[in-house]
């Protein structure tokens, strides 16, 4: 029988294959329905990514949303520690971060209200699996416990897996976007 974490890591293996394969198909045009959505919360503090491998690019979007309110990106302070969150503007001077994102070059920090979360595989049921770090159950576990705070991943639909092996510390995301569907759980 396997360990959790060994079934984590198949289903880590199946899916950046399915998401490989979708993200040869993106034509660029991925995130209308996230602009869609964040059309909702204009003004809202929101944190987004930029894309590392083969993520969806929520890019279009945030661009978006910076004429609103605050847009930020995550910044890793270390291994077992929460995200930071620091504001991101299109055009912004950027510098390495860690595992290949980039990250603004002056932190200007500040806690969003809705994240847009990458993601390897999320489920029917809100499940959400990541590359293992934690970072965003976290991060996601402090930000909840002050406010109400919005998870939105943001993924290809190649990307969903029929049940994925979770645990407890695994925060559940409130809305999936992919590039032709939301889901609201």
């Amino acid at each position: 029988m396997m360990t959790i974490d060994e079934e984590k890591s198949a289903a880590r293996k199946e899916a950046f294959a399915r998401r490989k394969a979708a993200h040869a198909l993106d034509i660029g045009a991925v995130g209308l329905l996230l602009s869609s959505v964040l059309a909702r919360y204009r003004g809202v503090p929101l944190a987004g990514y930029i894309p590392i491998q083969t993520e969806i690019d929520p890019l279009a979007a945030m661009e978006d949303a910076v004429a609103y309110g605050p847009v930020g990106v995550p910044v890793i302070r270390g291994p077992a520690q929460p995200l930071l969150f620091s504001r991101w503007e299109p055009n912004c001077i950027l510098r390495d971060g860690p595992f290949g994102a980039k990250v603004p070059y002056e932190d200007n920090l500040f806690d969003p209200e809705i994240l847009i979360v990458p993601l390897v595989a999320f489920d029917k049921r809100g499940g959400r699996l990541g590359y293992g770090g934690g970072f965003y159950d976290r991060t996601l576990e402090i930000l909840r416990a002050k406010r109400s705070t919005l998870a939105i991943g943001f993924a290809y639909s190649a990307q969903m897996a029929e049940c994925l092996p979770l645990e407890i510390t695994d925060q559940p995301l409130d809305m999936i976007i992919t590039e032709s569907d939301i889901i609201n759980y």
